[in-house]
């Protein structure tokens, strides 16, 4: 039996959703559960196919929305972070009655570099995509590093995404292929210029998959969006800089009270 994973916790009267980012799952929030359960009403989820929600198949990006959907409290505000990122941006987008605010964290409406947009090379993707059927756990282990690289507590940093991943069961290869063909074909550019919903975006300055170029041209399609670039960070700044995060969260969110 296929079954979503989803844990409520927290003390606050505001629905906080968070989505976590391919390969991972609800683990990685575990440093500032703390900080913000005082504040909101916490949702942590398991993407379909990760972590605790075990039994499903790979699904497309729709799939994925659909699934969350059915169980998404009235009004809540979603934290997506790298690929749920694009969950949260997609389920704002189907479901706007339902969102009262979208935080995307060193997520990219386009993760794949195409024309003039920055980002991953195509190639990189699917080398990660080859690699997989061949030894998935290392090549998890190349991307989660990927993710630290740069910033002062990199190695540490790097660990830490890496226990969120081993004290779980590894996704299926399928999955893990699955959520990598939604980073490489995804483009939300053109819908998420509709989005009515409040929008903040936080990225790392020192983000090796989605380039910081990517917020000045958000800034500039999207003035009505919010960003900020966290300087010492990398892809993980809840990670690196739990509580400069936390601090900028809790700033948008009073904001929308």
């Amino acid at each position: 039996m296929t079954q979503l994973y989803w844990q409520t916790a927290g003390e606050g009267n505001v629905d906080l959703v968070l989505l976590h980012g391919w390969g991972l799952n609800a683990q990685v929030w575990h440093g500032i559960i703390d900080r913000l359960s005082a504040h909101f009403r916490l949702h942590l989820v398991d993407l379909p196919g990760f972590g605790r929600s075990h039994g499903f198949p790979a699904l497309t990006l729709d799939e994925m929305v659909d699934t969350i959907h059915s169980q998404l409290p009235e009004r809540a505000i979603l934290l997506g972070w790298s690929l749920g990122g694009l969950v949260a941006s997609r389920l704002a987008l189907r479901f706007p009655q339902q969102v009262a605010g979208v935080i995307s964290v060193a997520s990219s409406p386009c993760f794949t570099e195409r024309d003039e947009w920055p980002g991953i090379k195509p190639q990189t993707l699917q080398g990660f995509q080859h690699q997989l059927s061949t030894d998935f756990q290392r090549t998890v282990e190349r991307f989660l590093a990927l993710q630290t690289l740069g910033t002062d507590s990199a190695r540490q940093d790097a660990r830490t995404l890496k226990e969120a991943v081993l004290s779980l069961p590894m996704p299926d290869v399928a999955v893990l292929e699955g959520g990598l063909e939604i980073l490489r074909t995804a483009d939300l550019r053109e819908e998420l210029d509709a989005l009515k919903a409040p929008l903040l975006r936080i990225y790392g300055y020192l983000d090796g998959l989605v380039p910081r170029k990517v917020a000045s041209l958000l800034d500039a399609r999207w003035p009505a969006s919010q960003s900020i670039v966290m300087e010492k960070a990398a892809h993980a700044p809840f990670i690196s800089h739990p509580e400069a995060f936390c601090d900028h969260l809790l700033a948008f969110t009073h904001q929308q009270a």
